[in-house]
């Protein structure tokens, strides 16, 4: 199936020029329960992981919130996209497939929470004969081991959230902007950080779905802004937000049904809240940071 989100029900880049100025494209993968091979982009499936590379292990000593203390902890595949899927996948040369893995655990580097993602690419064709992924360590929170899921990618143009919007402009504009966006929201009945800006869920590129102040990590090496590589994000939509942002095909199931496509990959990283991966493109070793964000 090829999902395609609903067109945006008014015209944001007419309403609001300044947010049309910082649109970009995103890839939403739509993450939904299957049976990905190793060979397939997914959420959660297997990695096309060579046999005879070891497979990582996170070394720090972690908290279960039961009170226990866990060892070394090998990490858990999340997520692996094909660049056959995403041609516009930012690719190092010679590489084809992004993986990520974490280590479930909530870690706290420089004062945030949550799940501590690596960065992997790799040549597909160079990959022969696959490892089998461990399984998850026991005390690992259920909520942060995603389920398999094959994708179904979709190119979006989204806008920057409220919070970048304003700070995009120069101090005497911004109070004015918010008062902008408060009027558009009376005279449309929609939310431009809810239902216009943004796209939620796992996706790449684009901009991260901010529900605190932007923190976008600066390259420790050239000092750059560094490029939002992925989002793994707790929900494909919520409540609110579904109204603009559950693909069409989903629209005509029940309730029920929709609340669990709306949980896509059934994580839960704390209050509904997500993981954002980042990469410097310029840089040869191609460094990467993360940041945990949630309400």
């Amino acid at each position: 199936m090829v999902r395609h989100t609903p067109d945006r029900p008014v015209d944001v880049s007419a309403a609001l020029p300044e947010a049309a100025a910082m649109r970009a494209e995103t890839v939403r993968l739509h993450p939904r329960p299957g049976s990905p091979t190793c060979r397939e982009s997914s959420v959660g499936g297997p990695p096309l992981w060579p046999a005879d590379e070891p497979w990582p292990v996170c070394a720090a000593r972690h908290h279960d919130g039961t009170g226990a203390y866990r060892g070394p902890t090998p990490y858990l595949p999340v997520a692996q996209v094909f660049r056959a899927d995403v041609p516009e996948l930012p690719a190092p040369a010679g590489c084809d497939v992004l993986q990520v893995l974490w280590c479930p655990y909530e870690h706290d580097p420089d004062g945030e929470v949550g799940p501590l993602p690596m960065v992997r690419w790799r040549d597909s064709r160079a990959v022969d004969t696959v490892a089998t992924a461990p399984a998850p360590a026991p005390g690992v929170p259920e909520d942060h081991v995603p389920r398999p899921c094959v994708l179904d990618p979709e190119r979006v143009t989204e806008y920057p959230g409220m919070d970048e919007l304003v700070e995009s402009l120069p101090p005497d504009e911004q109070v004015p902007m918010w008062d902008r966006l408060d009027r558009f929201e009376a005279a449309t009945g929609w939310n431009y950080q809810l239902h216009l800006g943004t796209a939620p869920g796992i996706k790449l590129g684009g901009y991260p779905g901010w529900t605190q102040p932007p923190a976008w990590p600066d390259c420790p090496s050239c000092d750059r802004r560094m490029y939002h590589l992925i989002t793994l994000a707790s929900r494909e939509c919520d409540a609110e937000s579904w109204r603009t942002w559950l693909p069409v095909q989903d629209r005509t199931v029940a309730d029920d049904s929709r609340e669990a496509l709306a949980a896509g990959a059934g994580l839960l990283l704390g209050d509904l809240g997500g993981v954002y991966v980042f990469e410097c493109l310029s840089c040869p070793d191609r460094p990467y940071a993360h940041r945990f964000d949630c309400c």
